[in-house]
């Protein structure tokens, strides 16, 4: 019997809140199906399963607020044989009696006259609302002891529905704010824990580099010139590839810390995307040195959005072995990161900006970025790090292989 257990998304997350199952007792599931949404500091993540198998239990109820851990579900293996169910008699279908057809009169009546709640409140009577007018509101759901009238006699009619409808959505829409404002703030917390326990923990080192990037930014506007608007490549997409390649050639970099160095067979970039509002959110990019750039540009084309919209799968938080970070456009020329645990490196690019560069005897303007490592002195030392950092510029000086 396989055990599923609330996943840890990061090592802010101590607990999740289930939400909804997606899945019911007998059904099939195969790695990558998601199973449950859970409500978590950094939003509503959809839970992936990473086993074949069917499922016997579901253990935790929807709202249920549980550890990282905590057993949610238990699954039986592909292959192994299901435990025996009782027969149960098929349920007995109801038959509704057949509905008398209403005469036009009491199809009339029904429409002028209150319900037996509304005399009953005092609210309004046949006289003190227009036939369209609470057919509307009763489509809208709209309570009309709440509406005042501005008809004959103080009549509601058909505006006065409108104009409840219209602030029952604004209160509605406040109230969407507020829970999003609550996320942010939830999110914020969690990522001071993290960073605090990641400069209280971690022996962090740094190194830098400057890179020339005139191959690559001139290889890169030759490219884009044969592919459509909506296909063509961002810089960004050299550095994640050139930053998965390097990692190739040094693994200790692709790594986790927990009573000694683990290494990762997969490379999975974690990318640090800003929120508006505020905080980080550093969704996965799994498997990125089997991407070629397009796939890449187009993941993040689709991650982006969506983690933003704190709208992402439990394996896209829980997955990354090392983390980019990334100023983009800017004035910004340098970034150092801090340590996302238990990874032992994280990665900085500043903005690509024209400086002066001395090369066989000559002194030229070039497109520059600089390029930052932040490393786990447990882990890594300074050797290794140069390394890695000499391995990203190597491949960014011949864009075409990447």
């Amino acid at each position: 019997m396989i055990e599923f257990n609330m996943p840890s998304l990061g090592a802010d997350m101590e607990d999740g809140t289930l939400v909804e199952w997606r899945v019911k007792p007998g059904d099939r599931v195969k790695r990558g199906d998601i199973v449950a949404d859970v409500d978590t500091q950094k939003g509503l993540i959809e839970i992936e399963v990473f086993d074949e198998g069917t499922i016997d239990q579901l253990l935790i109820k929807e709202g249920e607020k549980v550890p990282v851990g905590t057993a949610m579900a238990f699954i039986i293996p592909e292959g192994e044989p299901e435990m025996a169910k009782k027969e149960s008699p098929a349920p007995k279908v109801k038959t509704e009696p057949k509905k008398k057809k209403k005469k036009k009169n009491e199809v009339k009546k029904k429409a002028i006259e209150p319900t037996a709640k509304e005399i009953l409140t005092g609210s309004v009577d046949r006289k003190k609302i227009s036939p369209l007018a609470r057919k509307i509101a009763a489509e809208k759901s709209i309570d009309i002891s709440s509406i005042t009238g501005t008809g004959p006699r103080g009549s509601i009619v058909v505006r006065d529905v409108e104009r409840a409808a219209e602030g029952k959505g604004k209160s509605r829409k406040k109230v969407k704010e507020d829970k999003k404002a609550q996320a942010q703030k939830g999110l914020r917390a969690a990522i001071a824990s993290a960073m605090s326990k990641s400069n209280r923990e971690i022996p962090h080192f740094y190194l830098e580099a400057k890179i020339d990037m005139s191959k690559a930014m001139a290889w890169l506007k030759k490219t884009n010139k044969k592919r459509d608007v909506k296909d063509r490549l961002l810089s960004v997409v050299l550095l994640i590839k050139a930053m998965a390649k390097a990692a190739e050639k040094v693994p200790q970099v692709n790594a986790y810390w927990e009573k000694g160095l683990h290494l990762k067979e997969a490379i999975n970039i974690g990318f640090a995307v800003s929120l508006r509002q505020g905080g980080v959110v550093i969704p996965a990019i799994q498997d990125a040195l089997q991407k070629s750039l397009p796939e890449l540009m187009l993941l993040l084309t689709d991650l982006i959005p969506r983690a933003k919209g704190l709208k992402l799968r439990s394996s896209e938080l829980s997955e990354s072995t090392i983390t980019l970070t990334n100023i983009g456009e800017g004035s910004v020329a340098t970034v150092f990161g801090i340590i996302y645990p238990p990874q032992v490196a994280i990665v900085g690019f500043g903005t690509i900006t024209e400086e002066a560069w001395a090369e066989n005897g000559t002194i030229s303007s070039r497109p520059v970025i600089h390029v930052t490592l932040a490393a786990d002195h447990r882990a890594i030392d300074g050797y290794l790090g140069s390394r890695f950092l000499t391995a990203i510029k190597d491949h960014l000086q011949n864009p075409a292989a990447l």
